[in-house]
């Protein structure tokens, strides 16, 4: 086998064997992996001429990988979390290749040395109660598009999940008898059991005795049945966010994404002056079972509440 073919061959069985069968790593990562070396091949193009058939080793080294992940940031605009992701998915293909090909061990080596760039950690934003209020009260609860954005956006507040969490939701992950929790196999493969409030559980019940539409089991469907998109998720937040403005100004001064609510609950336990409010929250946030708990200190921002 040439070493054009080789080069071919092993990117190939590192994404089928390596990735998929070996490390069983998921779906997500596997599509990063992809969409950093389909941007790599069009670099490398665009560079030396030379389609993806036709490369060799001697097309790879440190200096053309620099080059790669400086056009993401400077052409692309890629901020320096998004390179330092691309250079992971370098890495581990090389150090994979570097068991393979042992006469490239020099070249592998020099990129596999190329640093991580340090990048600022920012405060993370948060909702306060009356914003969070006002965020929940803007759905038109008499159309069933408003009744299942007021479910999902309360969902999202008081549990904390990821959006890919709660757009996969199934019918049968959402416990609302003794002991109401929702389930989730969440990011890393963990399992979840998630504790559910009085008010949560109320509107659940609610919104599970709606007609469904589509597939049965989705917990919140989109207009014509499917599973509700990222996109979308953010289309209906931008929406009611538009409404929210009006009563609650102090929202306009904030980027409010789904991730941002995650952030509430953390808040709402640490702030003293909420009372029983946080009380309960402190009892929710310890039955969570996150493993990534939040710096509490990194939530304090002084243009907050």
């Amino acid at each position: 086998m040439n070493t054009a073919c080789r080069v071919s061959f092993l990117l190939q069985q590192f994404f089928t064997q390596r990735l998929m069968n070996q490390r069983n790593v998921s779906s997500h990562t596997i599509a990063c992996y992809r969409d950093t070396f389909r941007l790599l091949l069009e670099f490398i193009h665009r560079q030396k001429h030379r389609v993806p058939s036709q490369l060799t080793w001697e097309d790879f080294d440190a200096p053309l990988i620099g080059a790669f992940l400086d056009h993401c940031e400077r052409d692309r605009h890629n901020v320096a979390r998004t390179r330092n992701l691309r250079l992971t998915a370098i890495r581990s293909f090389f150090r994979y290749v570097s068991f393979q090909e042992p006469a490239e061990a020099s070249r592998i080596q020099q990129i596999l040395v190329i640093p991580n760039k340090r990048q600022p950690r920012r405060l993370i934003g948060f909702l306060t109660y009356p914003e969070v209020e006002a965020l929940l009260a803007a759905p038109d609860q008499r159309t069933w598009s408003g009744r299942r954005d007021h479910t999902f956006l309360l969902l999202a507040v008081q549990t904390g999940l990821r959006l890919s969490e709660v757009t996969g939701l199934r019918r049968q992950d959402v416990i609302l008898g003794t002991g109401a929790h929702v389930y989730c196999l969440g990011k890393g493969r963990k399992e979840r059991r998630t504790p559910l409030a009085k008010r949560t559980v109320d509107v659940l019940r609610g919104w599970l005795r709606e007609p469904s539409r589509g597939r049965d089991d989705i917990v919140f469907p989109n207009a014509r049945g499917g599973r509700l998109s990222a996109d979308g998720a953010q289309y209906l937040l931008a929406k009611h966010l538009a409404t929210a403005h009006q009563n609650c100004p102090s929202l306009r001064e904030k980027r409010v994404t789904l991730h941002v609510l995650r952030h509430y609950l953390p808040f709402l336990t640490m702030s003293s002056d909420i009372g029983q409010r946080s009380a309960e929250a402190d009892k929710i946030e310890s039955q969570r079972g996150r493993t990534e708990r939040t710096t509490r200190h990194s939530l304090v921002d002084p243009t907050g509440c």
